[in-house]
């Protein structure tokens, strides 16, 4: 069974390594892991934050309808034990567990999913989690104050609930990520604001407290709903940004498990101790830089093409990164159903990018600024590296060093004129493209501001096309119509790497996000110095 769960992981994503256990779980010990992306956290309100540093806690303290399943590679029910499909694939009805508690000791029922899901509407929220809800029929008319109620969302009692979708789609796709986390109205209600540093869900860990800039601690929920879960009886998230400092805590055993960054890989790779105790998953996320299409020279498509042909991408992944990334085509990685294999991206060729340069009216080049983060992969030192090649065509880059946080409010207001990010690119590439279709603002992750009628039409026939095969095809003919329209730089698919100590067991090759580890089912052995 094991190894059939190999196969069907590494030909999802592409390869993977992970550890296997046949070893009994045992109850007890804290476990000290990470946030390592880009300084403090933001918020655990999931409603609230388009962060992955945030998500990689919330995900533990909340739960949403359907979660990943890394031996699945696919959404799997989380809340619900199961689930009645309409023959014309639009009616889902729901049969909920009836023993999930919130923290507050209250039980779920259907009211709490149709909040959640009204209030990540409610244009007020501000939520990312928009462009995931809109799948169901109705949504549309509720974000706009058309209708007060979500037409699509119906509760037959308590506990079983029906949820009806626009087109016919497969909502595990849509209702999976942290960011569509179920929550106790009362709770956020009380709360308010402070919902965010003081948060109450039905995860497997409770939350303690969050001291900012250097830990978040969890603590076991003994009213957890599956049985004898959590092992752990603590978690501790080291709010770890830089990577040296994550080296020497996961040396000295601080650190019981740590990502690996492409400035310690070859070293980690090469220790034989660490080396068999690492995972390496090509991850459904894509590295770009966002041109934002409403600045200057960035509305026209030919400079932003000429970029693309002026940055050596291979050599940057290769020398910077040390080949810890697997090269781009376009934004769909090479794990996604509809990856285009024909398509072959933007060559290193500095002379047709002069030309096309010269063809928008800039035969002189320009400046502009681009924000990072302190993300050693991407972050400023990955804009840093396209300073030489950019001068060689006549465009200057002024990198902008920013905390996470004040990045994610600029890339949401559009106050920006280009910025680096990792976006997620998967697995359901018809909702990671929907990312960038025009009815979708910056506040929900069109951070570019594009907008392309051929693009939204692509992606239009797609939702309602019932044969797998046609509805890959048209997105892969989005996936080319983005790469042709270059909103971005395309810089590379993430291939992640965790490392962790042997008396650590649980972790999972999680395609989606590395970092996104459902802790409920980690534990420690008696080796752990905090058992």
């Amino acid at each position: 069974m094991k190894k059939l769960c190999f196969i069907l992981l590494l030909l999802f994503t592409g390869f993977c390594f992970f550890p296997g256990s046949s070893m009994a779980a045992k109850s007890g010990g804290e476990f000290n892991f990470i946030a390592p992306y880009g300084g403090d956290l933001s918020s655990l309100d999931p409603h609230k934050t388009n962060r992955t540093q945030d998500y990689i806690v919330i995900l533990n303290i909340h739960r949403s309808l359907y979660k990943w399943s890394a031996d699945a590679g696919k959404p799997v029910l989380a809340l619900a034990d199961s689930v009645k499909v309409s023959q014309d694939r639009l009616t889902y009805t729901y049969a909920l567990k009836q023993n999930v508690k919130f923290h507050n000791g209250r039980n779920m029922t259907a009211d709490d999913i149709i909040w959640s899901y009204q209030r990540i509407l409610t244009p007020a929220t501000a939520s990312p989690g928009v462009r995931s809800i809109r799948i169901i029929k109705g949504a549309d008319d509720f974000e706009s104050g058309k209708a007060t109620a979500i037409q699509g969302l119906k509760k037959l009692d308590d506990y079983t609930l029906e949820i009806t979708l626009k087109n016919p789609v497969e909502p595990g796709f849509s209702l999976y990520p942290p960011e569509i986390a179920i929550l106790p109205k009362e709770e956020v209600e009380k709360r308010g604001d402070s919902f965010g540093v003081d948060p109450v869900g039905c995860g497997p860990f409770k939350f303690v407290n969050w001291v900012k800039g250097s830990e978040v601690v969890l603590e076991k929920f003994a009213g957890y709903y599956e049985a004898g879960k959590p092992y752990l009886d603590k978690v501790v998230y080291k709010i770890m940004p830089e990577a040296a400092s994550r080296d020497i805590a996961f040396k000295v055993k601080e650190l019981d498990a740590t990502t690996v960054g492409s400035v310690n890989y070859p070293e980690y790779k090469g220790t034989p101790a660490i080396a068999k105790n690492m995972i390496e998953v090509a991850e459904l996320w894509t590295r770009v830089v966002c041109f934002n299409v409403d600045y200057g020279p960035f509305k026209n498509k030919k400079v932003r093409q000429a970029l693309n042909y002026a940055i050596n991408t291979k050599l940057i992944n290769k020398k910077l990164l040390k080949g810890k990334a697997v090269d781009p085509v376009g934004y769909l990685p090479p794990s996604s159903p509809a990856f285009g294999t024909d398509s072959k991206g933007y060559e290193y060729n500095p002379e047709r990018a002069k030309q096309l340069l010269k063809e928008a009216g800039y035969p002189d080049g320009f400046t502009f600024e681009c924000l990072g983060t302190d993300n050693g992969t991407w972050g400023v030192k990955a804009i840093e590296a396209l300073i030489p090649m950019l001068k060689k065509v006549g465009v200057k880059v002024v990198p902008v060093r920013m905390e996470g946080a004040a990045m994610s409010a600029r890339a949401k207001s559009g106050d920006f004129q280009a910025l680096i990010w990792s976006l997620d690119s998967g697995p359901d590439p018809l909702s990671a493209l929907s990312r960038w279709e025009s009815v979708n603002e910056r506040v929900s992750g069109n951070y570019s501001g594009y907008n392309s009628a051929a693009f939204d039409n692509y992606l239009a026939l797609a939702r309602v096309e019932t044969d797998d095969s046609k509805k890959m095809d048209l997105l892969k003919k989005a996936d080319q119509t983005f790469i042709e329209d270059a909103p971005v730089w395309f810089y590379n698919y993430n291939k992640a790497v965790l490392a962790y100590h042997p008396w650590v067991h649980g972790l999972q090759p999680v395609a989606v996000e590395l970092m996104y580890q459902d802790l409920s089912s980690v534990w420690v052995d008696e080796n752990s110095p905090r058992k």
